[in-house]
C-alpha cells in the first residue's frame, strides 16, 4: 500500500535533487544547446509580453515544472506496474517483478550501450505513450519531451534508483504502489505539495471532496435536469488535480447507468468523459488530472490491462484559462489571440475548450493569489473589466466562469472572500454582479475546510440577468468550536447544509435569509449573521459625521521599497554615521502605544522647505553604505513605475509623503491586526505602509486627536471594523478552522476606515487617561531604564528593575480597567445602551480574566458550553464570580453589565471576545532579557569606539586604542574590569559568579560573521556572491564613466551627461540585479539572521575562523572599522603571526592574506587617494603587500581566492 506521507517527503527530496541537476545544466558548457533553447524560448515569451520575469526567475519556474514532469511520469508508471496494468515492469516491481524490471533495463543497454538512464526512462515513457488512453499522459504533450536532454544522465539514474530503493528494515521496496481500489488521492497530495515553489506560484490547493460534492449538487445536477443528460457539458477552468472532473464523471456515469442499464458500460463511460472538461495553467496539475480520469474510467469499466483498454477521451488541456479561447463580447476590442504559446500549451485544444456560452455547468476553486508577473497582470486587466487595483485572480475567474456558461447555465465556486471587503473587489461587486444572476452567497469562513487558511465564500449563480429581487444568503455567526476529526461532520458545515434551504433559520453557527439583491451591488459586503448586519447599520445611523469628513488625509507615510536595506538596528546606523529615525511598523502598534521601534535610514534633510533629499555630495556616508545595493535600489518599482519615474533618487524611499512626516500629531494604526490598534504619535517617526497614519487639519488640537483615538480604540469600533474590513483569517494552513475568532487578522484599509461613523460626543477624558498611561509605560520599558542607568538612578540595578516592574504592571492593570470603561462609554455614545454604565469612583485595577465578558466566558467553559484558549494564550486566570474585594458599587455595575451582555443581543455582540482588547504583550522577563543582552553588546562594542559615534554624547569610549584584531580573551579582560558590565552580566546570567570569558564568547559569536565568503556561504551562496561581485564590477565601470562628467570641460577625458549615458549603454548595458540569498545559502543560521536575503551586514564584529592567536580563543575585529582600518589591522596581525608566533609557513597566513584580497576592491574604490598619514595610495600599498607575501608563500593571489 502507498505510504502517502513518506512518499511525498521522499519525492520532495528527489524533486529538489533534479532541480539542482537541471539548474547546473542551464549554463553547462558541455550542453550549450540546453541554455540556448531555454533562452530562445524565454526571449520569445518576453517579447510577446507573456512574462515580465527575468530569465533566471523564468528558468527557475521552468526547471521545477520539468523536474516534476519527470517525477510524476515515473510515479504514474510505477503505479501502473504495481497494479498490473502494464507488463512487463520496466522501472521496478513487487516480488519477482523487481528483477524483471532490472532485466529489462539490462536488455535495453545491450542494444544501446552508449546511452544513459535518461534515455532509458524516455524509452519507457515512449512505450507507455503507445498504449490506448496513455498517449496524452506520457506522449509529446508531457513537458519532459520539450527538453529531453535538459536532465542529465545522472538525473535519470537518480530517478531509477529512487523507485528501486529497498527498505533495509523489510527487504522490500521502499515505495509500494499496489492498491486494489486504485485510490489516486495520493496524487492530489503530490499535486499540492511536491514543489514548494510551484505551490506558492500557482496557489495549489486541493478542493475537499465534500466541498466538490456540495457544489456539484447545485450546479451539475440541476443542469442535467434542465438541459438533459444527452446535452449537458461541464468545465472546471482551474481544474488542479481534477477533483471536480472526477466527481462529475462519477455523477454522469451514474446517471447514464440508470438511464440506459443495457448499454455497454464502456460506451457510457465514454459519454461521461465527453461531457467533462478541464483546463489548468500548471502542466503537472493537468498530468495528474488526466491520469486520475484514465484510472477512474478503467475502474468503472472493469478494465485491468492498459494494453487492451479503450482509448478514453480526456478533455483536459494545459494553458491559461484567462488568456486563451474566446473573449467576452464586452471586451472583444481588448481580446486578441496570444502572440506566443508556451511549449506546455496545446493551443488547439485550449481554443476548443474555452468557448463562450458553451457549458451548462461551470465550477471552480480558482487560485486566490495576486498575479505578480506584471505582464500577466496587465494582460488580465485588459481582458477583464472587473480587475481593479491589486486584484486577486478570484476576480477575473469570476468573470470567466460566467462567460463560459450557456445562457441560463449554472455556476458554482468556492473562492476567497477577500473581494467582499478589500478595495480590489469594488468593480466586481458594483459593475459585474448587477449583470448576472447571483443566486446564493454562502459564508464558509467559519467552516473547517482542510488546507484553506484563507477565509472563503461559496457562490452560486446563473449566466443570465438577475431574476429575483433577493439572494439566498448564509451568514456566519460562529466558527467551529474545535477542529472536527471528520471535516464533513463539522458543526458549521453541517449547519450550512441543514439550513441552506430554510429561509429565516438561525442556529448557533449560521443564519439564513433572502437578502435584498441591491445590498450585494454595493461594496463592501457585510454578511455577518446573528444580528451583526443590523447592529452595524444601527451604528452607521447614529453617526452624525464620518471619519473622512473630519480628517485632512489618511494613508501611508513612507515606503522604502526595500526594508532589508533601509531598516537597521540602531548600532548599525551609528557605526556608519548615517542619519536615521525611529521606524514604526504595524505590528509594533499595540494597546495605545508603540511597543518597540526599529531604526530606518533617513535620506532627507530636516528643513522647513519640504524636507528635501540629500544631494549625492551631501550624503557620502549614506551613499557609500548603500552603494553595494545600488542596482537593487534602482530596480525598485511601484504601481508599474520605477523609482526614477516617481521622481526620486536611487538612495531615497520609493514613496515619501513629506507633509505627514512633518506633522507634530499623527494617529497611526496597524494595517493588519486582530484588533483595532491606534496610537497618537507626537512627531519624529517614520511610519511604514503597514502602519498608515491619519492626519488631521493643521488647526486640530491634541484633544481633537485624543477624542478620535478614544472612539477608534473602542470595542464598538472593533466590531464595526470587523464587519467592514477584509478578514485574512489566522496564520497557518487551517486558519479558519477553530473557533478562535479573536485570532483572525483584518486589513484596516484607509478607504473604508473613512466611512467609520462618529457620534456627537467623544470620550476625551478616558482617552487622555489611557494615552497618559501608555506614555508612562513606554518610559518604563527595561531598555529605557537601562539606557539611563546608573547616570539617573545609582541604586543597585536589581532594585531599579524590580521597582520598575511593579510600576509597569500597575500601569498595565490600570489601562485594562480604563479601557473597559471606554468600551462601555462608547455603547452609550452609539446608543446601543440608553444608560451610562461607566464607573465614576476609583476604578480598581483589572487583570486579563476579570472583565465582565470574561466572567461569562469562564462560566461557559466551566459548563462545557465553549472551548477556547483565550485564557491560556493571554496568561489570564478565569474567574466565574465577581471579586468580592472590589467596591460594592463597582461589583453591582459589573453585574449589571453581565446581565446586559446575556440579555441584549447587540451588547452581547459587542462584548464578544473578538471585539475586546487582548492586552497581549511580551512578558516582562523576555523584555528584560532582551534589554540586558542589548546593553551588554553595546557595552562590549563601546570598547572599540574611537570617535564617539556609538553614543548620543559623541564621547569616545574606546578601551582598545587603535584598530586591531583582538582575541576574545583580551576583550573579556577589559569587560572584567568594568563594574557595570559585571553587574549587568550577573542579572543576565542569573549567576553572581558567572564566567566573563564564557559570556563574552557567547555574545560575540552570535554577533560575528567571517570576513571570507567561503566561510560564510555554502556552495549555492558562493555562486550568488559571484553574481553580486559581477554586479559590483559593472557598477564600478559605471562610476568611472560618471566621474568623467565631473572633469573640466577642456579635459581630454571629459564627457557630457548625454555622452556618458550613451557610453554606459554601449559598454555596460543593463546591470543585472543580483539574486537574493536564502537561509539555505549560509553555513550557519545566525549568519543568515545577521545578513538576510540581501546580505546586509548587521553584525557587530568580523570574525577570523582558523586564525586564533596563542590563547586559542576566537579573534575578532570591530565591524565599525572602515575597509582601510580593517585592512591595516589585518595586515598587522598577519605580520604578528608570521614574525612572532607561527613562522613563515604558519597555515593561518593563508586565510589572513585571503581576507586582505577580499578587502582589496573596496580599498581601491574608497581609499586609493593619497593618504595624508602614510603618503601612499593605500589600495595600491595593500595590493603590493599581498603580492609580496603571496610570493613568499609560493602562491598567487588567484590561488588564495580558490
Amino acid at each position: 500500500m502507498i505510504n502517502r506521507p513518506r512518499l511525498l517527503a521522499n519525492l520532495q527530496t528527489l524533486v529538489r535533487k533534479l532541480e539542482a541537476d537541471l539548474q547546473e545544466r542551464i549554463a553547462a558548457p558541455e550542453v550549450p544547446e540546453v541554455g540556448q533553447r531555454l533562452r530562445a524560448e524565454y526571449d520569445q515569451a518576453k517579447q510577446a509580453d507573456r512574462t515580465a520575469q527575468t530569465f533566471s526567475q523564468w528558468a527557475a519556474d521552468y526547471k521545477t515544472q520539468v523536474a516534476v514532469a519527470w517525477v510524476l511520469s515515473a510515479t504514474f508508471a510505477r503505479f501502473l506496474e504495481d497494479n498490473g496494468l502494464v507488463s512487463p515492469p520496466r522501472l521496478a516491481g513487487l516480488g519477482d517483478d523487481l528483477q524483471r524490471a532490472r532485466d529489462e533495463h539490462e536488455l535495453y543497454f545491450r542494444s544501446h550501450p552508449t546511452e544513459t538512464d535518461r534515455e532509458y526512462l524516455l524509452w519507457v515513457f515512449g512505450e507507455l505513450a503507445r498504449l490506448p488512453g496513455a498517449t496524452e499522459i506520457f506522449g509529446e504533450g508531457n513537458l519532459l519531451w520539450a527538453h529531453p536532454t535538459w536532465l542529465s544522465g545522472d538525473g535519470g539514474k537518480d530517478i531509477l534508483a529512487f523507485f528501486q530503493t529497498i527498505d533495509p528494515s523489510t527487504g522490500a521496496l521502499a515505495h509500494d504502489f499496489a492498491d486494489p481500489s486504485w485510490d489516486t488521492r495520493f496524487l492530489g497530495d503530490l499535486y499540492q505539495d511536491l514543489s514548494e515553489a510551484a505551490r506558492k506560484k500557482y496557489a495549489l490547493l486541493q478542493t475537499p471532496i465534500f466541498v466538490e460534492q456540495f457544489i456539484l449538487d447545485r450546479t451539475l445536477d440541476p443542469a442535467i435536469d434542465e438541459f438533459g443528460l444527452d446535452t449537458v457539458r461541464m468545465i472546471d477552468p482551474a481544474c488542479g488535480s481534477g477533483h471536480f472532473l472526477l466527481g462529475s464523471f462519477e455523477r454522469l456515469l451514474d446517471r447514464w447507468l440508470r438511464k440506459e442499464p443495457g448499454t455497454l458500460v464502456e460506451e457510457l463511460a465514454r459519454r461521461a468523459l465527453e461531457a467533462g472538461h478541464g483546463v489548468d495553467v500548471n502542466p503537472f496539475a493537468v498530468a495528474v488530472s488526466r491520469f486520475r480520469l484514465l484510472l477512474a474510467a478503467m475502474k468503472a469499466t472493469n478494465q485491468k490491462d492498459l494494453k487492451n483498454a479503450r482509448a478514453f477521451p480526456l478533455h483536459v488541456a494545459c494553458g491559461d484559462s484567462l488568456l486563451h479561447g474566446e473573449g467576452s463580447q464586452l471586451v472583444l476590442g481588448e481580446w486578441a489571440p496570444m502572440a506566443h504559446h508556451f511549449v506546455s500549451e496545446d493551443i488547439a485544444a485550449l481554443n476548443g475548450l474555452l468557448r463562450l456560452g458553451h457549458y451548462h455547468a461551470v465550477v471552480a476553486n480558482p487560485p486566490y493569489i495576486v498575479p505578480r508577473d506584471s505582464a500577466l497582470n496587465g494582460e488580465y486587466r485588459k481582458r477583464y473589466k472587473a480587475c481593479h487595483r491589486q486584484y486577486s485572480l478570484a476576480v477575473p475567474f469570476m468573470e470567466r466562469i460566467f462567460q463560459l456558461a450557456v445562457p441560463g447555465g449554472y455556476t458554482g465556486q468556492i473562492t476567497a472572500n477577500s473581494f467582499m471587503k478589500r478595495e480590489f473587489g469594488k468593480k466586481l461587486i458594483e459593475e459585474f454582479f448587477p449583470k448576472v444572476d447571483l443566486t446564493h452567497v454562502i459564508d464558509t469562513s467559519g467552516a473547517y475546510i482542510p488546507g484553506h487558511g484563507t477565509p472563503t465564500v461559496v457562490l452560486f449563480g446563473r449566466n443570465r440577468a438577475p431574476m429575483a429581487k433577493t439572494i439566498r444568503t448564509v451568514m456566519g455567526i460562529r466558527g467551529e468550536p474545535s477542529t472536527p476529526e471528520d471535516p464533513t461532520q463539522g458543526l458549521v458545515w453541517s449547519a450550512i447544509l441543514d439550513q441552506l434551504d430554510v429561509e429565516g433559520s438561525e442556529s448557533e453557527f449560521v443564519s439564513v435569509a433572502d437578502s435584498q439583491r441591491d445590498l450585494f451591488h454595493k461594496h463592501p459586503w457585510s454578511i455577518g449573521g446573528g444580528g451583526a448586519a443590523a447592529l452595524k447599520e444601527h451604528i452607521n445611523q447614529v453617526g452624525r459625521t464620518s471619519l473622512g469628513e473630519v480628517i485632512d488625509s489618511i494613508g501611508f507615510l513612507a515606503i522604502t521599497g526595500e526594508d532589508e536595506i533601509f531598516v537597521l538596528p540602531n548600532h548599525v546606523t551609528a557605526r556608519h554615521k548615517i542619519l536615521a529615525k525611529s521606524f514604526c511598523t504595524g505590528d509594533l502598534i499595540r494597546d495605545w502605544m508603540i511597543d518597540d521601534e526599529n531604526i530606518v535610514v533617513f535620506p532627507y534633510k530636516e528643513s522647513e522647505d519640504g524636507m528635501p533629499s540629500f544631494t549625492y555630495e551631501e550624503a557620502s556616508s549614506l551613499t557609500q553604505y548603500l552603494w553595494n545595493h545600488r542596482t537593487h535600489l534602482q530596480s525598485r518599482n511601484m504601481f508599474g513605475r520605477s523609482i526614477s519615474e516617481h521622481g526620486f533618487r536611487w538612495y531615497e524611499y520609493i514613496q515619501f509623503i513629506r507633509d505627514r512626516v512633518q506633522s507634530f500629531y499623527l494617529i497611526a494604526f496597524a494595517f493588519v491586526a486582530t484588533h483595532n490598534h491606534f496610537v497618537l504619535d507626537r512627531g519624529g517617526k517614520v511610519f511604514k505602509q503597514s502602519a498608515p497614519v491619519i492626519k488631521l487639519p493643521a488647526s486640530a488640537t491634541e484633544d481633537d486627536h485624543l477624542a478620535l483615538l478614544g472612539l477608534l480604540n473602542s470595542s464598538t469600533a472593533c466590531f464595526w471594523m470587523q464587519q467592514v474590513f477584509h478578514n485574512k483569517g489566522r496564520p497557518g494552513a487551517d486558519a479558519a478552522a477553530a473557533d478562535e475568532p479573536w485570532e483572525f487578522r483584518f486589513e484596516h484599509d484607509g478607504t473604508k476606515l473613512q466611512q467609520f461613523p462618529l457620534p456627537i460626543n467623544r470620550p476625551i477624558k478616558l482617552a487622555r487617561q489611557l494615552d497618559d498611561l501608555a506614555q508612562e509605560s513606554s518610559r518604563l520599558l527595561p531598555e529605557i531604564i537601562l539606557s539611563s542607568w546608573p547616570q539617573v538612578n545609582s541604586e543597585p540595578l536589581e532594585d531599579v528593575i524590580e521597582k520598575t516592574f511593579q510600576k509597569w504592571q500597575l500601569n498595565r492593570s490600570n489601562m485594562i480597567a480604563i479601557q473597559e470603561e471606554l468600551d462601555w462609554k462608547c455603547y452609550q455614545l452609539y446608543k446601543v445602551v440608553a444608560d451610562d454604565l461607566t464607573y465614576y469612583g476609583k476604578i480598581p485595577s483589572l487583570k486579563v480574566g476579570q472583565r465582565a465578558f470574561e466572567i461569562i466566558l469562564a462560566r461557559q467553559i466551566e459548563a462545557d458550553e465553549i472551548k477556547t484558549v483565550w485564557f491560556e494564550r493571554l496568561n489570564g486566570t478565569p474567574i466565574t464570580e465577581i471579586p468580592p474585594e472590589w467596591p460594592e458599587d463597582y461589583q453591582a455595575l459589573v453585574q449589571k453589565r453581565i446581565d446586559l451582555i446575556e440579555s441584549d443581543k447587540s451588547v452581547g455582540l459587542l462584548e464578544q471576545f473578538q471585539h475586546k482588547r487582548r492586552w497581549q504583550t511580551a512578558s516582562w522577563q523576555s523584555q528584560l532579557e532582551r534589554a540586558l543582552q542589548g546593553w551588554l553588546l553595546n557595552r562590549l562594542e563601546s570598547y572599540f569606539d574611537l570617535d564617539g559615534r556609538m553614543n548620543p554624547a559623541g564621547t569616545p569610549t574606546a578601551q582598545i586604542a587603535e584598530p586591531k584584531l583582538i582575541s576574545t580573551v583580551k576583550l573579556a579582560d577589559i569587560a572584567r574590569q568594568d563594574p557595570e558590565f559585571v553587574q549587568v552580566g550577573e542579572l543576565y546570567t542569573h549567576n553572581p559568579a558567572f564566567d566573563v570569558l564564557t559570556l563574552v564568547n557567547t555574545l560575540v559569536e552570535a554577533q560575528s560573521v567571517p570576513l571570507l565568503p567561503v566561510l560564510r556561504y555554502k556552495a549555492t551562496g558562493q555562486r550568488k556572491r559571484q553574481d553580486w561581485q559581477h554586479t559590483w564590477a559593472l557598477q564600478r565601470q559605471e562610476d568611472a564613466i560618471d566621474a568623467r562628467t565631473q572633469l573640466p570641460a577642456d579635459h581630454a577625458d571629459y564627457l557630457n551627461p548625454t555622452a556618458a549615458k550613451h557610453l554606459k549603454a554601449q559598454q555596460i548595458g543593463d546591470i543585472p540585479v543580483p539574486p537574493k540569498y536564502t537561509t539555505a545559502d549560509f553555513l550557519k543560521t545566525h549568519y543568515w539572521k545577521l545578513r538576510g536575503k540581501l546580505d546586509v551586514p548587521k553584525e557587530r564584529w568580523v570574525s577570523f575562523p582558523h586564525c586564533a592567536g596563542p590563547d586559542q580563543q576566537p579573534v575578532i575585529a570591530w565591524a565599525g572599522y572602515d575597509h582601510l582600518q580593517l585592512a591595516l589591522a589585518l595586515s598587522t596581525y598577519f605580520v604578528y603571526i608570521k614574525e612572532d608566533v607561527g613562522g613563515h609557513e604558519d597555515p593561518r597566513l593563508i586565510p589572513l592574506l585571503a581576507g586582505l584580497i577580499e578587502l582589496l576592491p573596496w580599498l581601491h574604490q574608497w581609499h586609493n587617494h593619497l593618504d595624508p598619514t602614510y603618503g601612499l595610495k593605500m589600495g595600491d600599498y595593500i595590493a603590493s603587500f599581498i603580492d609580496d607575501e603571496a610570493r613568499q608563500l609560493n602562491l598567487t593571489p588567484d590561488d588564495l581566492t580558490t
